[in-house]
């Protein structure tokens, strides 16, 4: 279970201090699928980097399993069991798929057969991209597959995805749902998804709705989910019922 009390985070600007997260209490229990969504801007990006460690909250508390981690770098959480999947993933020049997947799993010696496992779970096939180049050549699909089978590899307690429908197009987009559908029913650790996408909604155990900073619903799919899919300020400025992305 992670478990977050009384945190906030701010930044500096031009006109002062500007408070992105503000007192947020929120718990997530193991083996839970769970959406954050809510308007852009509201904190939710924020939220996600602060739990994986690449920002440090200003105030507050996070406990996982039991040991508290507010001050831990992201790759002692790494360590610790959670893993962090980026909006835009990064590209390796140079690193090939098995590279990257033997990086993630901490197994130096995995072989290729079990790569191939991780990626055929999320829809490649494996034969055409174990040996490719994790570049410019992949497209965003593709390179959001990837990254979802190297925390699959990695076998995390905690999977962080911050938007992983942002980029891609109608295709992959369908894909990656049903690459979410096989998590959820296939892991026992817990998933965290940054989203605004109705369908990722719709596969949620749990819903937290974040705007302005502060945690304003949160709930069972079921009680949350018609409350706010006919609420344009809890879902943000893109439409859950649409997915309109530029070919990837």
């Amino acid at each position: 279970m992670i478990s977050i009390k009384n945190l906030s985070y701010g930044v500096d600007d031009e006109q002062g201090k500007k408070d992105i997260l503000q007192d947020i209490d929120l718990e997530i229990p193991d083996d839970c699928f769970a959406v954050i969504t809510g308007p852009n801007g509201g904190g939710k990006s924020t939220l996600a980097k602060i739990l994986a460690g690449v920002l440090t909250p200003q105030k507050g508390s996070i406990v996982f399993d039991g040991q508290d981690i507010t001050g831990m770098s992201i790759t002692d959480r790494a360590r610790a069991g959670i893993s962090y999947a980026f909006q835009q993933p990064v590209r390796f020049k140079g690193i090939e798929v098995i590279d990257l997947l033997r990086l993630a799993s901490g197994d130096k010696a995995l072989s290729i057969g079990e790569a191939c496992e991780y990626l055929s779970e999320v829809g490649l096939c494996a034969r055409d991209y174990i040996k490719r180049e994790v570049d410019a050549s992949l497209s965003g699909g593709e390179l959001k597959r990837i990254e979802i089978a190297s925390v699959l590899a990695r076998k995390s307690k905690l999977a962080i995805f911050d938007e992983p429908e942002a980029g891609i197009d109608l295709w992959s987009f369908n894909n990656l749902i049903e690459v979410f559908r096989h998590i959820k029913q296939s892991t026992h650790g817990s998933i965290i998804i940054i989203s605004h996408q109705e369908r990722i909604l719709e596969i949620a155990d749990t819903i937290i709705v974040i705007e302005n900073g502060r945690i304003i619903k949160q709930g069972r799919k079921d009680d949350i989910l018609p409350d706010i899919l006919g609420t344009a300020s809890a879902v943000g400025e893109c439409s859950v019922k649409t997915q309109k992305r530029a070919k990837a």
